[in-house]
């Protein structure tokens, strides 16, 4: 009850504060006054409330009463970040409880076997039919990778349940749980997963943003109040700090807020000339054109691939149940710890690079701007082109995968500082970096409504960019 008037008394305040400024306010009358955007959102909101809804749908079989082992467990740590992306439902043992992590983690293996395999290289080069048939193949793969994962949940909730609540589990005798609970249990995990990817497809479709990544923002800002309301209690109520020092970590959340925008809409322009065409009475090209190059191009993979990497001891040390381990797989598994972040950080930025040089092909940027009569101010075509474009990337990325390596650890920083294990997620990492990308990204649709119907932007200065670049 406690959580919800906090989450109903910022927005009141958040919205009276944007309804004071007189733009903001024209802006947001000038969207619901566009029939076709006006429901388009109502569309999104309806479908967000649909997904938030099931997020509190306990699985049959499982008493919602006995759940507190499990939220403490998903307190912190890898199940702490699965429960964040999940919108909590991973701790409330809900039907949406695998989320939709499970599908993004097929679509991050199909795109790398797009750079390794010739099937996946040919089907995405097939245009529309290839794009069908590899969507049909994340969903197949997403089924795999769920039927493996929800029995290791299942039997995680019940150690977790039945260690504070014997009868907690059907058939509520304390007796093991029955086959058809955990094949019940599985397809209702599998189906749900499936349920949340559809709704997202719904919201790409006939909503507003792309659908996928808007869930994950939802489940993130699920979180955020809750996560706020600890923090407040440890600081007010328990005296560690008070007003004043959540003051100070209010105002450096939005300075880190700002950044992590910079460095999501930073890009390096490179001018490209064409040359004059004359066809007929018209004359074609003899324009300047640019095409940026952003500074984060890798965009939030670096750190998925650094933290699949690092959650390898975690995994090693839990299977095994070594308490005398010490060293480097001690030090391994302190995700707030020193050498853990250090190593955290060195990953990111070779991955940056990696990840970088896999998706950013000088040499086909070169042969394309030749094949179209452009070329660059003061750089031959061919072959110095393709040196310019890989050195200008190769000088942008390393601010940019420093950066991204300081926001990456920035949730441990804040940590030792005495933030709230909760609340430092949303200083930094992978939660951050995805509910600014959206946001803009979402922004960037809202204001193409706009600017197509002949209304100003949202912004004085320029068009918004989203993830993709300048509109």
């Amino acid at each position: 009850m406690k959580e919800l008037l906090i989450v109903i008394l910022v927005c009141v305040v958040v919205a009276g504060l944007l309804w004071m400024n007189k733009r903001l306010r024209e802006n947001i009358q000038n969207i619901f006054k566009i029939e076709e955007l006006r429901k388009r959102i109502l569309y999104t909101l309806l479908i967000i409330l649909i997904y938030r809804f099931g997020s509190y749908v306990v699985l049959p079989g499982v008493d919602p009463n006995a759940l507190s082992a499990l939220k403490n467990q998903s307190s912190s740590g890898l199940l702490g970040l699965l429960n964040m992306f999940s919108g909590g439902a991973f701790a409330n043992a809900s039907v949406f409880a695998l989320g939709i992590m499970p599908y993004i983690t097929a679509s991050i293996i199909i795109q790398l076997l797009g750079m390794a395999i010739p099937y996946f290289q040919r089907l995405q080069k097939e245009g529309e039919s290839g794009r069908r048939k590899i969507n049909q193949i994340t969903r197949y793969l997403t089924v795999l990778i769920v039927a493996v994962q929800a029995p290791g949940y299942i039997a995680n909730l019940i150690g977790q349940v039945r260690s504070t609540a014997p009868n907690a589990i059907y058939p509520f005798t304390g007796d093991d749980p029955t086959l058809f609970f955990w094949i019940s249990s599985v397809i209702i995990l599998i189906a749900g997963t499936l349920f949340i990817m559809w709704l997202g497809e719904r919201i790409t479709d006939k909503g507003i943003g792309n659908g996928i990544s808007l869930i994950i923002m939802i489940g993130i800002i699920a979180r955020l109040p809750f996560a706020l309301f600890a923090e407040i209690a440890s600081r007010f109520t328990e005296g560690t700090g008070g007003p004043i020092f959540f003051l100070l970590e209010i105002v450096f959340l939005v300075l880190v807020i700002i950044m992590t925008i910079m460095l999501v809409q930073g890009t390096r322009k490179i001018p490209v000339q064409y040359a004059k065409r004359v066809v007929g009475n018209k004359q074609y090209g003899g324009v300047r054109q640019y095409i940026p190059l952003k500074v984060n191009a890798a965009g939030v993979m670096p750190i998925i691939f650094a933290q699949a990497i690092l959650f390898v001891p975690i995994t090693i040390i839990g299977f095994s149940q070594a308490e005398n381990l010490g060293g480097f797989w001690r030090a391994m598994t302190n995700m707030n710890g020193f050498w853990y972040n250090l190593v955290f950080f060195i990953f990111i930025v070779a991955f940056t690079y990696f990840y970088t040089a896999v998706t950013i092909n000088p040499a086909q940027m070169a042969e394309d701007i030749k094949k179209n009569g452009g070329f660059i101010p003061g750089v031959k075509p061919g072959k110095k082109t393709q040196e310019y474009f890989d050195t200008v990337m190769s000088r942008i990325t390393l601010p940019g995968a420093l950066f991204i390596g300081v926001v990456a650890i920035m949730p441990a920083i804040v940590s030792t500082l005495g933030v709230n294990q909760q609340f430092s997620q949303f200083y930094g990492g992978t939660s951050l970096l995805i509910l600014v990308g959206v946001v803009l990204d979402t922004l960037q649709q809202i204001e193409s409504h706009l600017l197509m119907r002949h209304y100003d932007g949202l912004t004085k200065s320029g068009r918004i960019k989203g993830r993709m670049g300048r509109m």
